[in-house]
């Protein structure tokens, strides 16, 4: 239900978001019960993820769909156009709001989806909190309305100072453009009295920005973040990838191509020890930031982390509890488990969501998962160490 090696993170996101905290506890507990005593069945999940878009107006190089070798790349025009219209977006809404969720909007960029203000103030008139995860670009144009439709959290992606960032990124100015959203969210929420929204900082680790982590710190600061959490890069063998599929071929006659914009040749040019010096660095500073990484593996996983294809960590993320707790829809309304592995066992565009969530083919799924425990790809996945 709760990694143990999670719990000062999540005693952090209670402390600054109680009512948050509590709730997900709560809709974990149920999900968790019905994991340990049904076959397949589960409780309705905490977190629906809404990808409003494919689209992205950058191309960040680690990015499993718009980077290098994303799979987005490969997509054709027509599939990538495709989103869920306003009235269909309305139903998922009217659908779910019974087991009332958190919502997190995702993409592509979700603020290029051209409703999405509509679809975030049903969303509150539901009574769901809404989370919008931004690569920031457009915050400065659309920072009246992020804070008058009481949006509760902004997760950014940041990757390190200027110069840094801008090269992750892809495109220079777009840690300036950022920057500038956020400020001027921070002084709309001063002047109306508002807290909302939190601002969470998401910072991947990358051969790129490791050496500069610890320059994160203050800059979460100046952003007015109330919390950054540095994720470990996601990254896997071709031969991992292909002894994933031969297992979903097996069971599902299909195989997982977004996984393919994960696969590497090599493994990451990161100086381990050095990184493991920034880590601890930065777990010693005296910011008043809640900090985190994520997963929170020990020193001896990182190393094993970044120097082995073949990785399992020592004791933590055993088995995947994920399709139990969360679930996703994409712009072409197919509902999955998990983002990355193209298994669907529904459309919202043909079924309700509720209906899809406990159907035949999804409780297949969480019987074979759970029989499995995890698949070859997993022990790569963040989802694996979340619950």
């Amino acid at each position: 239900m709760i990694q143990l090696r999670n719990l000062k993170r999540n005693f952090s996101k209670s402390i600054t978001q109680p009512g948050y905290a509590w709730k997900a506890f709560k809709q974990r507990l149920l999900s968790y019960l019905t994991y340990t005593i049904h076959d397949g069945y589960s409780h309705y999940p905490e977190t629906v993820d809404l990808f409003l878009t494919y689209r992205c107006n950058l191309r960040c190089k680690m990015c499993g769909q718009w980077g290098t070798s994303g799979t987005s790349r490969e997509m054709p025009p027509e599939e990538l156009k495709d989103e869920l219209s306003l009235d269909e977006i309305y139903k998922i809404i009217n659908d779910i709001k019974t087991f009332k969720p958190n919502v997190t909007l995702f993409g592509g960029e979700p603020l290029l989806y051209s409703n999405w203000e509509k679809v975030v103030s049903r969303i509150k008139e539901e009574g769901m909190r809404c989370n919008i995860i931004t690569n920031g670009i457009l915050l400065e144009k659309y920072a009246d309305s992020i804070v008058s439709l009481g949006v509760d959290e902004i997760i950014f992606s940041l990757d390190g100072p200027h110069e840094i960032h801008d090269e992750v990124r892809g495109a220079k100015g777009t840690f300036d453009r950022a920057a500038k959203g956020f400020k001027l969210i921070r002084d709309i929420k001063k002047k109306s009295g508002l807290n909302k929204p939190v601002v969470n900082i998401s910072s991947t680790i990358f051969e790129i920005n490791y050496k500069h982590l610890d320059e994160l710190i203050s800059i979460a600061e100046g952003l007015m973040a109330s919390a950054i959490t540095f994720h470990h890069l996601i990254f896997l063998s071709k031969e991992m990838y292909d002894q994933h599929n031969k297992i979903f071929k097996s069971y599902y006659g299909m195989v997982c191509n977004d996984w393919k914009g994960f696969v590497r040749d090599s493994l990451p040019d990161i100086d381990v020890e050095l990184l493991l010096r920034k880590i601890e660095d930065i777990k010693a500073s005296n910011s008043k930031l809640k900090i985190a990484f994520y997963p929170n593996f020990t020193n001896d996983e990182i190393r094993r982390y970044y120097t082995e294809f073949d990785f399992t960590s020592s004791g933590y993320g055993k088995k995947c509890l994920s399709p139990w707790m969360v679930s996703y829809i994409f712009p072409d309304g197919s509902v999955r488990p998990c983002q990355s592995l193209n298994f669907t066992p529904g459309n919202v565009r043909k079924e309700s969501f509720r209906k899809i969530w406990n159907s035949e083919k999804y409780m297949r799924f969480r019987k074979i998962t759970k029989r499995e425990k995890r698949y070859p790809a997993c022990t790569r996945c963040t989802e694996l160490y979340r619950f």
